[in-house]
């Protein structure tokens, strides 16, 4: 009688353990083998551009590292919008990532309204990338230095130009706040591609230009071109001679772009949680550093909650931005 009450003791508990295996939630079951299959991970821009690039390393390294291949989708729209889409229509089941960052920050302020919530609809993985704007003259420019320009412009308000890529772009927004923050009066001239914009500057049309190293690295390298300040808080690791605009004397003027890997918000915590660690080590590896540096960037991982962070502060300051300069919401 003892060993049948054993056995069926025995049986009961194994049925229990089965149903608990069925009702489980999904995320919980396949969290510890994530990923068992490719990743996709999409990106908002075209092939080529220095954003897509550095998904590319970021998917190898992370490829390597979690022994599934991380798969580049390109998905190209105004104001990341397409891309955005396309991730939250796919299952939330972490098989599909998006970059997300700085883009959809000024979209969310730019736009009168988008078909999701920027913040509210998405959870935060980790920041991946970090771009600062150089303020960019010819060799042969009177402005030496941000103080010389600064300089000008407060003698001659509205006399110097200032090149950027269109309207609510970073370029754009950048030098929009850099005039409020200097208190300056100057022309934004806005262009459609930074090579007519560089070449605009090297005839001498414009005074200067903000722009991305990634996008005037060869015509600094042959003197072509010469920065005079970069935005960032710090020096930037690829042109350490050039001082920051905060040391040139504009104080708490800090214009970093930025990038980073973003889930639908339904994704469970524990792929979110996973996807996070394995970034951290990625991001780390001297090799995904040193590739970086070389296209103008620099690679840092976060918390989930301090990109979510970042995403609401850059929302907030790009939409008091975008309402100074009297830019017309889309």
């Amino acid at each position: 009688m003892d060993l049948h009450k054993k056995i069926a003791a025995s049986v009961a508990a194994t049925i229990g353990l089965l149903l608990v295996a069925v009702t489980a939630p999904a995320g919980a079951q396949t969290a510890s083998a994530y990923p068992n299959h490719p990743v996709v991970l999409i990106v908002p821009y075209g092939a080529g551009g220095v954003a897509d690039v550095g998904m590319r390393i970021l998917g190898n390294a992370l490829s390597e590292h979690l022994k599934q291949q991380f798969v580049i989708e390109n998905k190209p729209g105004p104001g990341a919008i397409v891309a955005a889409e396309a991730a939250l229509q796919a299952a939330p089941d972490g098989y599909t990532t998006l970059m997300t960052g700085n883009n959809n920050a000024i979209a969310e302020a730019l736009f009168n309204k988008l078909p999701y919530d920027t913040v509210a609809d998405f959870r935060s993985v980790s920041t991946a990338a970090f771009f600062d704007l150089l303020v960019v003259t010819r060799p042969n420019s009177p402005y030496k230095s941000l103080h010389d320009l600064i300089a000008a412009a407060k003698a001659n308000p509205g006399k110097i130009n200032i090149a950027t890529t269109p309207p609510g772009s970073t370029q754009n927004l950048g030098a929009e706040l850099f005039l409020s923050t200097a208190g300056i009066k100057a022309s934004i001239v806005t262009f459609r591609t930074s090579s007519d914009m560089a070449n605009a500057v090297m005839r001498g049309d414009v005074d200067a230009e903000f722009e991305f190293y990634a996008a005037v690295h060869g015509l600094l390298d042959a003197k072509k071109l010469v920065a005079i300040a970069s935005t960032g808080p710090k020096r930037t690791a690829y042109l350490p001679d050039v001082p920051t605009a905060i040391e040139s004397g504009l104080k708490d003027f800090d214009v970093v772009s930025w990038n980073g890997l973003a889930f639908s918000a339904k994704t469970p915590t524990s792929f979110v949680d996973k996807l996070n660690a394995a970034m951290k080590v990625a991001l780390a590896d001297p090799g995904v550093q040193e590739r970086a540096k070389q296209l103008g960037m620099e690679m840092r991982w976060s918390t989930p909650d301090e990109m979510t962070a970042r995403m609401k502060s850059d929302i907030a300051r790009w939409g008091a931005v975008i309402a100074n300069a009297h830019i017309p919401k889309r």
